[in-house]
Formats: structure tokens, sequence, C-alpha cells
């Protein structure tokens, strides 16, 4: 009985992992629909495990997707219809892809557990999915600066947790739908802060039903459509409201009373056709007001002087209507206040108080009848202000035509935008207020560890829209991690999350003309690399397996950055090797790098196992290879003495390494800095060729050579390089030719003002022993036979010859071969050395020491 009962539950558990199989498999399904059909894809976004390779922007819990980031990508294409299958998402952000086009698929209807939903400024259009009611778990809908048309589905009623509610800026049309019988509406939207469904076509009136006591909002814009009727009494009931937008609409009845909404801060009911009224006492009791803006709205009669009295008062526009008699601002008026604006009213007369010190505007009024540049109030001052960032405390430099200089005096392409300040409560022409708001932006940013490293402002004039550049830290451009993850901040700045201090902000992006120009997946030349078998780490990750970058975990530093000893959670030792500011690429030279080093498999070539390019790093995540560099065993550092057949096994590993790069790689690789730093040894003392990830492809070149500046060092330079300024293959040949010397004589190339090849040719005799090359021999090979030597050195020189009689490196393996042969070398026997001796080194592989022999090799 019990057999059975195990029987049972072995096969209850193995469906419960078939099903969940299944659905990590529809996950994979729709994602590769997804990428079928859109263009500039995430570069790493190959493999059929999105969760285990983590594709850039997808975000998984239990093997399962759960949020989708890919704002402002420069994604271009449609939203299939297989999004349906991403049963457990929870977050799909694309804004700011305008690129992004069609309708929005019924299917949608399916993400049950969707939270936040999040498409602003993308090309989306057609009627918005009554199936959208059906996301009952839905916050945050961001729908706004589509061409969204059609009617406001009343399904979004049924959105019971909806805090956010952006439709602004679409070609929506019809009117307010509220609840009716069964039938959902707004109104039963009570945990919502938020109606944003400005300059859309609505119509009809705004339902008194639409508002209740219930009702948390703070934010009411219906702003630039087309609705009529009077504004119901109802309105009045939110109490929590903070801004009201009704402007520019044909609303007629009497004004509103807004008694008791102490939270008003911003009004604006202009261009309407209400009925004629004094101006309304219920404005003098709104504690918060800071803004009144009602041009156009058939007031009329005297401003009392009580109104001028609210603490935070700070702009009044009143132009375009009937008011009259004396203005007079009174003894206490708001020290806040700085723009009273009256054009074309009936004014009288003006009576300042004491401490009226702000701009006054009564042009158009009977008070300055004849009185043009005699009052100040009654001639427009043309204001001449501007903002931009100024440098922070550095010179700025000359950038080239694709980049632009940074606060910080650094080049580099920026992420660019308009920032729109939708209802502006503050100074426009005080300098600090934008040195505010840029600081609140870096902080935001900081708080989200995105790598920007400054912002820049600037405006002209009284206009609410402000260019907005943001600069990448540490590099030239930013990655899509960064500018998804800006994206994401600025959209929370805009939503429930804005800063009062500067009222609603809305971002619309540019185009971030790298992507659009480089990421185009369906090009044959390819903007997407091909990563083979290469991890994109999160740099959480990797701060998790060095122990956030710990010294501890230091095991080398050098030119690039420093190395660290990481541990994966299988226990794999890899080396970290993480760029420190100022040795970064750029974006599309670290891509192509990617590229290049995912590509290369070769038992002789140091293999990539992953990669990191996010919050302003770079960083690549090496195989650990155990006993570090041919120079450091060749000078003694290391402890380990290599004898003559364990040196010709080095060499031919490294040229064969060398070999594979220039003859099967694809494309063929040009190394361009062979030396004996970036040979490294594993356990056994097998050779590997490192450090050639800034080697160039010989397909970047129509005529197979590079014409670059020099990478190479030292010694082990072509010399024909200084003539023609070219490197080619033959450039490496040279230099594994010094590398041969080297490994018989333990020298640098160039000692104590020696050149090493130089000094073999002169003191080299063919007619006696070992070429008469005694002297400077390495010591710890002379005593013991040196069989095939003479031959080895006959290679090296002919490696060094000028680059025609130069052979290829496959001919350099196949005569190292021959010369092991001769050796007494079996070749086809397994090469674990057994002739090698440690002094002061533990000889298990992954020891202390070696991995700080490593360390200093990767650093390099």
């Amino acid at each position: 009985m019990g057999s059975r009962i195990q029987i049972c539950l072995l096969v209850i558990s193995f469906q419960i992992l078939l099903v969940a199989t299944q659905m990590n498999n529809l996950d994979f399904a729709a994602l590769n629909a997804l990428k079928e059909i859109w263009k500039n894809i995430p570069l790493n976004w190959v493999g059929s495990d999105p969760c285990g390779n983590s594709w850039e922007g997808i975000h998984c819990t239990n093997s399962r997707v759960t949020s989708i980031t890919l704002a402002s990508m420069g994604l271009t294409g449609q939203l299939s219809g297989d999004i349906q299958w991403l049963s457990e998402l929870q977050t799909l952000d694309l804004s700011y892809n305008n690129g992004l086009t069609g309708s929005l698929p019924r299917s949608i209807g399916n993400l049950t557990k969707l939270s936040n939903l999040m498409l602003a400024s993308c090309g989306f259009s057609g009627p918005i999915p009554e199936t959208i009611g059906s996301l009952q778990q839905l916050s945050v809908l961001s729908l706004s600066s589509n061409s969204f048309s059609g009617p406001i589905p009343p399904s979004i009623g049924n959105l019971f947790n909806l805090y956010w509610l952006d439709l602004t800026g679409n070609k929506l049309s019809g009117t307010i739908p509220v609840s009716s019988g069964s039938t959902p509406g707004l109104d039963k939207l009570v945990k919502a802060k938020h109606f944003h469904c400005g300059s859309n076509q609505l119509s009809g009136e705004i339902p008194s039903q639409l508002f209740n006591s219930n009702m948390s909002l703070i934010h009411v814009i219906f702003n630039d459509n087309q609705l009529s009727g009077k504004i119901p009494s109802t309105l009045g009931l939110v109490q929590t409201l903070e801004i009201l937008f009704l402007s520019n609409n044909q609303l007629t009845g009497p004004l509103p009373n807004l008694t008791g909404l102490n939270s008003l801060n911003y009004v604006d009911l202009s261009n309407n056709t209400f009925d004629k009224s004094d101006f309304p006492p219920w404005v003098e009791t709104l504690q918060s007001l800071g803004t009144l803006v009602m041009e156009n709205t058939g007031l009329q009669g005297q401003i009392p002087v009580a109104f001028f009295n609210l603490p935070l008062l700070m702009r009044v526009v009143l132009r375009n209507n009937r008011l009259n008699g004396t203005l007079d601002t009174g003894p206490s008026c708001s020290d806040q206040l700085q723009l009273i604006d009256l054009q074309n009213n009936s004014i009288i007369d003006f009576v300042p108080g004491m401490r009226f010190k702000s701009e006054l505007i009564l042009v158009g009024n009977p008070v300055c009848e004849g009185k043009q540049g005699i009052k100040p109030y009654c001639s427009i001052q043309q204001s001449n202000f501007s903002y931009s960032t100024q440098p922070n405390n550095c010179v700025p430099v000359t950038c080239k035509s694709d980049q632009i200089c940074s606060p910080s005096c650094r080049c580099a392409l920026p992420y660019m935008g308009s920032l729109i300040l939708a209802a502006p409560a503050f100074d426009q022409e005080n300098s600090s207020i934008y040195m505010s708001l840029e600081n609140y932006l870096m902080s935001s940013f900081r708080s989200h560890q995105l790598p920007v490293d400054s912002v820049s402002l600037s405006k002209n004039s009284y206009s609410p829209v402000l260019r907005l550049k943001m600069f990448p830290y540490g590099v030239d451009r930013f990655n899509r991690t960064g500018i998804s993850g800006i994206g994401l901040v600025l959209h929370n700045l805009t939503t429930p999350y804005s800063d009062k201090t500067f009222g609603p902000l809305s971002f619309i992006a540019d185009q971030y003309v790298y992507f659009a120009a480089s990421w185009d997946s369906n090009k044959s030349n390819g903007g997407v690399p091909q990563l083979k078998g290469a991890r994109c780490f999160s740099f959480e990750e990797l701060k998790k397996y060095t122990n956030t970058f710990s010294e501890a975990n230091c095991i080398g530093s050098g030119g690039y950055g420093k190395v660290y000893r990481g541990t994966l959670p299988t226990g794999q030792l890899v080396a970290i090797k993480r760029a420190k500011q100022g040795s970064m690429q750029g974006g599309l030279e670290f891509k192509s790098e990617l590229e290049l080093l995912s590509r290369v498999h070769h038992k002789n070539v140091v293999s990539l196992v992953g990669y990191c390019f996010e919050q302003g790093e770079q960083v690549l995540v090496y195989e650990y290879i155990a006993n570090g560099t041919l120079k450091d065993s060749l000078s003694g550092k290391s402890g380990i003495r290599l004898d003559w057949m364990k040196r010709l096994q080095i060499a031919l590993g490294a040229a064969s390494g060398l070999q594979y790069l220039h003859e099967l790689a694809n494309p063929p690789i040009i190394h361009r800095d062979i030396k004996s730093n970036n040979i490294l040894l594993d356990e056994y003392l097998n050779a590997k060729v490192s450090d050639f990830g800034l080697s160039k492809s010989l397909l970047y070149s129509e005529n197979c050579h590079i014409t670059t500046q020099v990478k190479g060092t030292m010694g082990y330079l072509d010399p024909e390089y200084c003539m023609t300024q070219q490197l080619t293959e033959k450039s490496d040949v040279y230099a594994f030719g010094v590398l041969m010397i080297e490994l018989i004589t333990a020298k640098q190339p160039i000692e104590k003002g020696k050149y090493i090849v130089r000094e073999v040719g002169q003191k080299m005799d063919k007619a006696k022993d070992l070429y008469d090359l005694h002297e400077i021999l390495d010591p710890n090979i002379l005593g013991t036979a040196l069989t095939g030597l003479e031959k080895f050195v006959d290679l090296a020189m002919r490696c060094v010859e000028e680059g025609a009689g130069r052979p290829t490196m496959g001919e350099v393996v196949k005569e190292i071969e021959n010369i092991m042969q001769i050796a007494g070398w079996k070749l086809n026997v397994d090469t674990v050395s057994t002739s090698v001796g440690f002094e002061g080194i533990s000889n298990h592989p992954y020891s202390e020491e070696s991995l700080i022999i490593y360390g200093r090799a990767l650093a390099r």
C-alpha cells in the first residue's frame, strides 16, 4: 500500500513539474513572438531561457516572467496577442517607444495578475479594448500620448485597485462613463488618486455621479475636450483634491462651489462659457491655493482684498473677464505672490499694499488709458529670462558632432526629452527653482542606482516646457537597461509620486539615436550580438558573488580596472573583471567586444562566461584560470618551474589558440597584443590566450588590415607598423616570435636597453651546439636535454623577419608539433604535466595564491 502511495505521489509530482515546464514554454513562446515582430530588441535576447539567461528588461520569479520593462528602447512593431500567455506578468512598461503601433490586443485582458500597465508616448491606435476591465489587480494604467480612439471603456470601472489613470493626449470620444445597474463606470474607482483625461475629444456633461465623498482623488484633469453642461456640485465632495483642470471645454452654468476643498492648490477653469458671476467667495477659503487661472469665464465685480491674503498664493491669471472697480491687494498680501495678470478687464484703479512686490499686468483696463509707458503695469514687459545648466566647476570641452558636453565637462550622447510643467506654481524666472529641480531629478536617479552622471535643463521665457538632457555615468552613452530605468523613474515622477514643489510633470522622450541606428536585429550586419553561451549578469548578482566587490575578494588590479574572485551559485569559480571609470568603452564598442568574445570557443583561448552592462558598469566574467601568466612563471614570481618540454607544450598551446583566432574564428581576429602577460596557464599548465577583447575582426577592413591606434606592447610590436600604420595577422606572428625567444631566455623583450631579438640574432652561431646561445638561455633549462632547441630558434627568427617572410600561425603550429616529436613528445597522449615542480605554491588549482596570480594577469 505504501509503495502505491509513493508511486501516486511521484506521478502527481511529475505532472506538476510537467505543467510548470509547459507554462515556462508558454512564456518563452510569447516572448519569442514579440521578438519576431519587434525591431531594436535588446542585445541579449538569445537562447530559449529568458529567465536563466537574464534577458534584458525581463524579470522572473520562480522561472516565470513577472515583469517586462523596456521603456525608451526605440522598439518598433506591434503588441501581438501572444502577450496573453505571460500569465504571471505583473508589470508591462513599454513607455516612450513611439515606433510601437497598431491596436492593443483584446487578449491583454487575460493578464489577470498585471498591476502596472504603462504604454505612455507610444504610437498605439484604435479602441482601448473593454477586456482591460478584467485586470482587477491593476494599480497603474498609463496610456497617455498615443492615438487611441473611441469611448473610454466603462469596464475600467472594474479596476477597483486602480490608483493612477492616465488617458491624456489621445483621440478618445464619447461621454465619461459612470455606473448604471450592472454596468461599471469611473465612479467606482474609489481608490484612484489620478484622473488624467485631458486633450481628448470627450463630450457630454460631467456626470454628477462621477464624484462622491468616498473618493481620494488628488488630480482631476479633463482640460481640452468638448465637455458641456455644468460642473456638478458633487465635485465639492472630493475633499482630497489638489489639482483641478477643466479649461478649454464648453462648460456652462454657474461656477461650482468648492468650499471646503482645503487641499486644492491649482485651479484652471479657463475658456468656458459659465454664467456671469461675481468673484466667487469660496475662493477666499482655499488656504492651500497657489495658482488660480480663470481666463474668459464671465467673472465680474471686484476682487475682494481678502483673496490676496491666502498664504500660499503665487499666481493669479484672470484675463478677458469683466472684473471692475479698484484693485486693492491690501496690507497683508501673500509674500509668495509673484504674478497678477488681469489683462482686458474693467479695472479703474490700483491701490498697492505695503507688501506688494509682484508683477502686475493691467493692460486693456481703463486704469491704463493714456498711461502706457508711465505705469509699469500698463505695458507687458517682455521677459528675456532663460535658464541653462552651468558647468560644474570645470572647463567645457569640444565634442564630436554626435555628442554633447555635459555639466561635468565630459563628452557623451545624452538621453533627451521635453519636461512639461503642467501646473507650475512657482516663480518661473527663479534660477534656484530649476537648480532644485535638477537636484530633485538626480536624487531620484541615484535612489534607483541609475547610471546618470548629471542632468542639464534649459528653458526660455514663460514656456512651461523645459529641455532635459541626462548624461551617462562613466561611459559615452547609455545602455538599454539604463534608459529603461530612467524611463521608469521619469514616469513615476509624473504619476502618483510627483513632488508638490513642481506640480505634475510630463516627460516626452526623444528617440535615443544610438538605439535607432545600432540595434536593428533584422539587418544582415546585425545590431544584436550573437552571444553564444555568454550570460547577462545583473550588477546586483555580481555584487552578491563578490561580497559587494570587497577588497578581500580583489585578486588583481591594473590599467583596465580590478579583478575579483567570484563564486557562482553552481560553485563555479570565475574571475570578474570590472572596468574603472576612464577605461570604459562606449556602448557600441562594448557590444562589439561582447560579440567577439562570445563567438570564441577553443581550449587554448580564455572563455567568456558572461558580462554586465548596466548602472554605468562594464564587467566581463571569465572562466577561472588557475596558474596566472606565463610571464610570472618565467620570472619565478609564481613559484612554478618550467622545463624544456613544458615550454614546448606552452608554445604549442599558445600557437594553437592564435591559429584559431586567425583561421577558424568567425570572423577571423587579429589579437594585436600577444605577450607573455596575455598567455595564461591552467591547472595543468596548458596555455590559454587572453585579453583579445579589444582585438579587431579582420572583416572590419576590406583589405584585411587595420589602421588604428596601436594597442601592442613595446618589444612585441611589429616594426613594420611604424611605416605602414597597419596591423595584420603577420603582426601577431611577429609578436609570437618574440614570445618564443622569451620562452627560452626568460628575458623581457627589452631589458636594460637591449632588444632580445637583436641580441639572439647577433650571438647565434649555427655551427655550434645550441647555436652558442648558452649565455642568454634561461639557466633553469640549461643542464637538461634541449632537443629541438635549434629548430625552435630558427622558427622564432623566421617569425620576426620582414612580413612577407613570416610563416602563418598554422605553419607555426605544424613546426612546433614536429619539434616536439623530435624531442620525444607523443602528441596523442594526454598532456598532463609530470615534469613541473612547484615552489611556495599549493598544488590545488584553486588555492588563494593561484587566484591572486590569475587576478594580476586579468587586470593588466
